[in-house]
């Protein structure tokens, strides 16, 4: 599994916008072949600051993704909104803790 963690900055002007691209996308995304989790996070301090997290059964399957006539579309929207460079990580997930009391 690779987890996927992409930071956006937006025009304040834009959250809306973008808020608005991620609901009308979100079912598609998640339902895109291989991608088995997707989540949206706002900073509680920096509004117009956004992450996305998503888990994917492998690179192969982020990769098509990304490569898909449907992020290309999805993406320049969304990009059209930025005030700064977004920045992607794609990470190994190590470790999970879970409440120790159901464990």
């Amino acid at each position: 599994m690779l987890v996927r963690i992409v930071k956006m900055s937006f025009n304040p002007q834009h959250i809306e916008d973008f808020i608005s691209i991620f609901e009308d996308s979100k079912s598609k995304i998640r339902g895109f072949h291989g991608c088995d989790h997707l989540e949206l996070y706002q900073d509680k301090n920096t509004p117009n600051l956004f992450f996305t997290y998503s888990h994917w059964q492998s690179e192969a399957h982020l990769n098509a993704y990304r490569h898909s006539d449907y992020f290309e579309k999805v993406w320049k929207a969304t990009k059209a909104l930025f005030n700064d460079k977004p920045e992607a990580w794609s990470v190994d997930t190590l470790y999970v803790v879970n409440d120790p009391k159901t464990e």
